[in-house]
């Protein structure tokens, strides 16, 4: 690879791609890479998004179109040869469909490789896409894509199965998803041990129906009656708690406040709502929690785990996808899918482990380590160096249970 050309995402006080391009240069740059981040215009300043749930549609449109007429300067210009690679970081990006366009009537010393991150879109059941009715098309934008990259980067082993079976024939590796614990960590550079933490189980998932706030509230309504001095949090970087239904901040809002849907006054629940959190915020909140907590259908590895996991926070998470690869198989972690008893059995056990300070069970450290590899392991695979993480025939399925550290 002669140079890297970087399509990243716009940035979002809210989400984690505020930090992305900060964590990948700082990988490129102890590596010795020759890279060049391609960045777009972005509509506004706000960092905030306003249609749509996981990225702003608008914003997320604007930026990529104009990144890729960035791009194509580069192409026209010569400047991008077949010995260079461009990297995006996730699979829709708006304008992408010019590069085959461009290449295919370009000479072949023009035509350089390229690879991206494909995160979930139509192969998950539960992404936000399929709710908002996108899926006939998006999967056909999806099968043009893989007509001519040269290979798809996903975060876990399981997500693949999910990648053949829709009919996704290009190379696919796996590489864990992005993180950069060093960065993370500045940010807050003392933590607190577990025990002088605030009894407090945080939740740090949209509050979407694909990551099941009702049980959530379900089970902090439950564990109000083993233990009503534990709380339970709901961590959100927007200026007020929004949802796509209405329905799980109504509820969200009367267990904070201790009403009822008759608006009989009971305290039903230690419930309460942190809004307008920037991301030092968040993390100082993190490093002051026992518990992460999270019930979702639509995550795949989650960077929440790995910030949590860099605060010392424990993770309880449901076995479920990919999360018995992201915890290295340790049932300590991970309770039954859509079992409340499972995971108020789980959680009291974290508490009496923090207790007790005997914390042997858990892989505290190792989670967030293995995670910020990733984008070492990225670099590798663009290189021509990733065959250990290419997954490539049909023995794929024989890594699903393999621990990826000790």
């Amino acid at each position: 690879m002669r140079k890297l050309f970087y399509m990243g995402l716009e940035s979002y006080e809210a989400r984690y791609t505020l930090q992305l391009q900060d964590w990948n240069e700082r990988v490129f740059q102890r590596r010795g890479i020759d890279y060049e981040v391609i960045t777009g215009e972005e509509l506004d300043n706000s960092k905030a998004i306003v249609t749509g749930s996981v990225l702003d549609a608008h914003g997320r449109s604007y930026y990529s179109l104009s990144q890729t007429m960035s791009l194509v300067q580069k192409m026209k210009n010569g400047e991008i040869t077949s010995d260079d690679v461009i990297f995006y970081e996730d699979m829709f990006t708006p304008g992408l469909e010019c590069l085959p366009y461009i290449m295919d009537q370009s000479p072949p010393e023009y035509r350089p490789k390229v690879y991206l991150r494909f995160l979930a879109q139509t192969t998950d059941p539960d992404d936000f896409l399929i709710r908002e009715g996108m899926f006939s098309w998006m999967r056909k934008y999806e099968e043009m894509v893989d007509e001519f990259v040269d290979g798809i980067i996903v975060a876990s082993e399981e997500f693949v199965a999910h990648l053949r079976i829709a009919g996704i024939k290009c190379p696919i590796y796996v590489s864990g998803l992005p993180y950069g614990k060093e960065e993370v960590k500045e940010r807050v550079p003392e933590v607190k041990t577990l025990i002088t933490r605030a009894k407090r189980v945080g939740f740090a998932a949209r509050w979407d129906d694909e990551k099941q706030p009702h049980f959530y509230m379900d089970l902090a309504e439950a564990y109000y009656k083993i233990d009503p001095t534990v709380e339970f949090a709901i961590f959100c970087g927007h200026p007020e708690l929004k949802s796509n239904d209405p329905e799980y901040v109504e509820r969200a809002l009367q267990l904070q406040g201790g009403e009822r849907n008759d608006g009989w006054p009971e305290r039903k629940a230690n419930f309460k709502i942190y809004t307008g959190l920037k991301k030092n915020d968040y993390y100082n909140l993190l490093a002051d929690s026992r518990v992460l907590f999270n019930c979702a259908l639509q995550d795949w590895v989650s960077n929440t785990v790995s910030e949590a996991d860099t605060m010392g926070t424990l993770t309880l998470y449901p076995a479920y996808r990919s999360f018995p690869e992201v915890f290295a198989n340790n049932g300590s972690h991970m309770y039954v899918p859509w079992s409340i008893c499972d995971a108020i059995q789980k959680l009291q056990k974290m508490f009496e482990s923090i207790d007790n300070n005997d914390l042997s069970m858990y892989n505290i450290g190792k989670i967030s380590d293995y995670q910020n590899g990733t984008i070492d392991r990225t670099i590798d695979i663009l290189e021509g160096n990733g065959a250990e993480w290419l997954r490539d025939d049909w023995s794929f399925r024989r890594h699903v249970a393999k621990a990826k550290y000790e």
